[in-house]
């Protein structure tokens, strides 16, 4: 038995000094996760800490049917999720999907092109099923690898490409019957070679 599966036993029977250590194995990784959801250091704190504690309460639960890592990394997500849909709230922040940053001079002529195409976005994005929708925004707006992605989700590398290829083409397909397709680079950031916006 490694050091961690012995770490992860005795923690799911309470003990916190093994917790402790699982901690500290993973307290870097999960930091710089949230750090890339949720965009701040301060934001990222507490979504670690929130992941952390959401892990000890749920240790006694954890079957091992998923790395200790993926579940970890799940937890972390839901908590920065969780976070950014709170602050949201309380500083009255744009949705994460009005978040996507368009490229274009900044005449007011271009604001309003933008304001609208965000509202067309916003819509389009309504109509994707959760899990495509959730993908795009983690690989779009957060910038995550397929290999974090996957990890978050519980998923193949190449089954988070090849959702988030569907979401693509599910967007483009509701944007064309909307009659509001346009230009991929006034819409979404490009990304690795391959994960161009539409």
């Amino acid at each position: 038995m490694t050091d961690e599966l012995r770490h992860i036993a005795q923690a799911k029977q309470g003990d916190a000094d093994a917790f402790s250590h699982l901690v500290t194995a993973y307290e870097t990784s999960v930091y710089r996760l949230a750090l890339r959801m949720c965009g701040n250091p301060h934001d990222a704190e507490e979504a670690a800490q929130e992941a952390f504690l959401s892990a000890w309460k749920a240790l006694p639960s954890f079957r091992g049917d998923s790395k200790f890592s993926s579940w970890l990394y799940q937890l972390t997500t839901n908590a920065c999720l969780d976070l950014l849909r709170r602050e949201k709230h309380h500083r009255g922040t744009v949705p994460l999907e009005e978040q996507l940053e368009l490229v274009g001079d900044s005449s007011p002529h271009q604001a309003a092109e933008d304001a609208e195409l965000r509202d067309v976005l916003q819509q389009a994005l309504g109509a994707l099923s959760a899990e495509h929708r959730q993908i795009f925004l983690l690989r779009q707006m957060r910038q995550l690898s397929y290999d974090e992605i996957g990890k978050l989700l519980g998923l193949e590398s190449g089954t988070v490409k090849s959702r988030l290829s569907r979401a693509k083409k599910q967007l483009r397909q509701i944007l064309l019957q909307q009659g509001n397709l346009f230009p991929s680079s006034s819409v979404l950031p490009k990304g690795e070679e391959g994960d161009h916006a539409l």
